[in-house]
């Protein structure tokens, strides 16, 4: 891809005002966009709590999380073609490493920069559920620029 920007994220609905500073960034530079969001995998006959998913609602949900992801990705780069992003991509990645998926995807993608919105979580919920936009900016090589 060379000259392109990745705008990654999880398959949770991304900031309206990220979307936009993604967009305008990729404009600002004349570089192409790549919308990146990864659906979870779900495993087969999950324990969910009190309750056990059979392989049917668990294929059924996993379809439903993947529809949803491309939905979010395609609107994304619907938006980037019409404000005139010179060529925008919308890619899924189904994985549950969320983190390494964005990395990995970046680098096949030649991206010159990751852009990532953070979700601000700090202390204790920090600990409790992660970062995976910790997660990119210690283990990338490729530069990330994280939103809020």
């Amino acid at each position: 891809m060379g000259g392109g920007l990745g705008g990654a994220g999880t398959i949770a609905r991304r900031p309206r005002h990220f979307v936009t500073a993604a967009i305008d960034l990729a404009l600002l530079a004349g570089a192409e966009l790549v919308s990146v969001t990864v659906a979870h995998l779900h495993a087969y006959s999950a324990f969910e709590g009190a309750m056990v998913l059979n392989q049917t609602e668990t294929e059924r949900a996993q379809e439903e999380a993947n529809i949803a992801a491309q939905r979010l990705v395609d609107s994304v780069t619907s938006i980037a073609t019409a404000k005139g992003v010179r060529r925008a991509e919308a890619i899924v990645v189904k994985s549950n490493q969320v983190g390494e998926a964005i990395i990995a995807t970046a680098k096949n993608e030649q991206c010159d920069v990751i852009v990532m919105a953070s979700h601000g979580r700090r202390g204790f919920a920090r600990l409790l559920m992660g970062s995976e936009t910790l997660h990119v900016l210690t283990h990338s090589h490729t530069p990330v620029l994280v939103l809020r």
